[in-house]
């Protein structure tokens, strides 16, 4: 399993200028918040991931991965609703 730190600060490195905080639960589960750090919007919460998948650099590289495409599918523009 990947360090809480090192997975923080390569999160941060992918998804700059976004900031990145990593919090393990009691069942080892981790949720991975990106957000602006000088107005604290978040933009993408994800929890639930499994943190024993994460025991190789290609397993992180596919969460970055996934959490790219998270964050491009948020921040699609939505079309006003038919009224």
């Amino acid at each position: 399993m990947i360090s809480l730190t090192h997975l923080r600060t390569q999160l941060e490195h992918s998804f700059s200028p976004l900031a990145c905080e990593c919090t393990l639960t009691g069942d080892h589960s981790l949720t991975v918040k990106l957000y602006h750090p000088d107005s604290g919007q978040v933009d993408l919460v994800v929890s639930g991931l499994k943190v024993a998948n994460l025991r190789t650099p290609a397993s992180v590289q596919a969460l970055i991965e996934e959490l790219r495409y998270e964050l491009q599918s948020n921040s699609l523009p939505r079309s006003n609703p038919v009224m």
